[in-house]
């Protein structure tokens, strides 16, 4: 099982600093089920080519197990590809042997980290259901250009057809760690099963992996179901956690029919959760806000998008769970963080039903998804502490758009959208609010639609942006 990486990158050798490896050297790794090598065929100044061969023992491979889950016979847990074809093993093979250039650290070059590189990554034996076209859906819109040729069965006979497997070469600009990503997640869902059995820590495996290009993938559902080798309840589980669909929503892929043929997956729309996130931080930057506050703030997906922009010089992240903020912490990376843009972030708890001193003092808050989580009765208190104690100049606040669900078509009627939420608004109902809401506080409020304004029953969701009076906002009419 071969992987080689190569660039052109001028001084082509800092390959070697980004996969932490010297270019010199032949290192071998221990591994559960055999022996992973790193090594150099080329290593200069203007090219420099590293290859993982992974050295697998089959005995090793099933020692103390009955049998893998499929397999037809006994002999099959010893006679397989699994030596040979670049699948799930490799990619836990990059996992432990890579780690760092997986994670897009690089300790002593920081800088190489974050800089797009000339990569050629090169695959003798890829198992691929779904042949090259597969390959080509899979890698393509990630901005690589795919060479995948199919392999015969034997070559020495034709007439037998094509094997399943592919050699795969990918060529393109990208950061190392990206690259890394892309084959650490593809590959298993090009074979479409894992050599081990999958649990729910896969989940989180697939979504640190997936971070800032699998929930825009056009096949980010095929993606998920064959990473986690169809287990209904973990994908519905990522599938929620990747788009923020509603519960709902997310139950459709139970039903969902087996692998289609590529031609026949239709282009995704782009989810609502990234038509929410480019609402709102539209928004913030047409405010003119710098220090913001994300409350509410979940995993910290739209923390991650403030942190990206240079414009907002300090985002903080706030939530009544502290599970929540420790997979934030997770997802930000925060202990791996670079110094300058840790300080920039903070992250802590806190209710927004009580007054906290903390809050007080911010160019903008924003309320994405927030308030149909709390009890209407307690909605006041939400209020006084964010508009009458916090006061930030901007607030903005997103909600469902409840006209929206009869587009539904698996989402019963009278149902909300999410299990925790307390209640779902008329978009009537949320200018009431809003507008009651902004006369108390003394803040003018306008309203944008986000995701598809339907002419029958509005967009999905709903979003009120208020401007403090004598803040210096603009506000449109």
């Amino acid at each position: 099982m071969l992987l080689t990486i190569t660039t052109t990158h001028a001084p082509a050798t800092d390959l070697g600093y980004l996969l932490h490896k010297h270019p010199g050297k032949v290192q071998s790794f221990a591994l559960p089920f055999g022996t992973a090598y790193v090594f150099y065929t080329d290593a200069d100044d203007t090219r420099c080519t590293a290859a993982l061969m992974l050295d697998v023992d089959p005995i090793d491979l099933v020692r103390g197990r009955k049998g893998p889950s499929g397999e037809g016979f006994a002999l099959g847990q010893y006679v397989n590809d699994r030596p040979y074809a670049s699948s799930s093993m490799l990619a836990v093979a990059m996992s432990r042997v890579l780690k760092s250039a997986l994670a897009g650290r690089c300790d002593a070059r920081p800088e190489l980290a974050d800089t797009a590189l000339p990569l050629e990554i090169n695959l003798p034996a890829v198992p691929c259901r779904g042949g090259a076209d597969m390959a080509e859906a899979l890698f393509g819109p990630l901005g690589w250009t795919v060479e995948a040729t199919t392999q015969p069965l034997d070559e020495h006979f034709p007439q037998w057809g094509d094997s399943r497997y592919v050699t795969l070469r990918l060529t393109g600009t990208l950061r190392l760690g990206d690259a890394l990503s892309h084959l650490y997640v593809l590959l298993p869902a090009l074979d479409g099963t894992k050599h081990y059995w999958v649990s729910t820590d896969e989940v989180d495996k697939l979504i640190r992996r997936g971070e800032g290009w699998l929930p825009g993938h056009p096949l980010r559902e095929l993606i998920t179901r064959r990473y986690l080798s169809h287990h209904k309840a973990l994908v519905r589980t990522a599938v929620a956690r990747l788009a923020e669909v509603d519960d709902a929503v997310a139950e459709a892929i139970d039903n969902a029919v087996p692998d289609p043929e590529v031609e026949e997956v239709p282009d995704a729309p782009v989810p609502l959760v990234e038509h929410r996130h480019g609402a709102v931080l539209a928004a913030l930057r047409s405010s003119g806000a710098r220090r913001v506050l994300d409350l509410g703030c979940g995993d910290g997906a739209l923390v991650a998008s403030l942190l990206a922009d240079p414009a907002f010089t300090e985002v903080v992240g706030v939530d009544v769970s502290f599970r929540a903020l420790e997979y934030a912490a997770r997802r930000l990376r925060l202990d791996r963080m670079p110094e300058r843009r840790r300080e920039r972030l903070d992250l802590f708890q806190s209710a927004l039903t009580y007054r906290d001193d903390r809050l007080v003092g911010y160019d903008a808050a924003v309320l994405m998804e927030v308030i149909e989580h709390v009890e209407l009765p307690r909605l006041g208190a939400l209020e006084k502490c964010v508009f009458g104690h916090a006061r930030p100049a901007t607030v903005i606040v997103t909600t469902p758009n409840v006209e929206h669900n009869v587009r539904y078509e698996m989402l019963a009627h009278g149902t909300l959208r999410h299990r925790d939420h307390r209640f779902e608004w008329t978009r009537a109902e949320f200018r009431a609010w809003a507008d009651r809401v902004g006369a108390a506080y003394g803040y003018e409020v306008r309203y944008l639609p986000v995701g598809a304004d339907d002419p029958e029953v509005g967009p999905p969701t709903q979003m009120a942006v208020f401007a403090r009076a004598g803040s210096g906002e603009q506000v449109a009419s």
